[in-house]
């Protein structure tokens, strides 16, 4: 059972608590938003690219790291716009990009400290240019959204891929699973 991308959103915007006000709030500072992705794209990759291990990802193929880098200033950029008012488009696109994440190896362990990098760097600048905490907030808020999406893609392509090749039950992997983690 795969989630269903928009479901998925909604279910993250009643649990982070993002509001039609945060989203107004995004909306209205899109151009801005737009303004500081690429130094926020640099601040994210410039962290990454410290460690051996996603250096070597992140350069793997000719051309990945330019191509990241785009994907990263229009991800950030949809934060503030919405896409569609955050309704199935951007829930799609924002599985899509968790489900790269997995397909091309960059882990949780690698993008939630990258994250935080990047809520910091943006507190900063959003303190520079003399933007309120509320959008502060309404920005830290739909970040954790899409790093919700991005975990859950690893929860769901590893279910997905055992239940696959052993053609266990869900029940089955789900009491595996708990008993597992309570011998750990």
């Amino acid at each position: 059972m795969t989630i269903e991308p928009l479901a998925f959103m909604s279910t993250m915007e009643k649990r982070i608590g993002l509001t039609s006000e945060d989203k107004s709030l995004l909306k209205s500072n899109e151009a801005w938003g737009l303004e500081v992705a690429s130094e926020m794209a640099d601040h994210f990759y410039a962290y990454l690219g410290r460690d051996p291990e996603m250096n070597a990802i992140l350069n793997a193929t000719e051309g990945r790291i330019h191509r990241l880098r785009e994907t990263f200033v229009q991800w950030f950029h949809e934060m503030f716009t919405g896409m569609d008012d955050w309704g199935n488009g951007y829930a799609q696109r924002r599985w899509r990009i968790g489900v790269v994440h997995v397909q091309i190896g960059i882990g949780p362990q690698h993008v939630v400290p990258a994250m935080a990098v990047v809520v910091h760097e943006v507190g900063k600048k959003l303190k520079l240019s003399g933007k309120t905490e509320a959008l502060q907030q309404s920005l830290g808020r739909i970040c954790m959204i899409d790093l919700a999406f991005i975990e859950q893609a690893y929860v769901e392509v590893s279910r997905t891929a055992v239940l696959k090749e052993t053609g266990w039950s869900e029940a089955l992997f789900k009491r595996l699973i708990t008993h597992g983690a309570a011998s750990m």
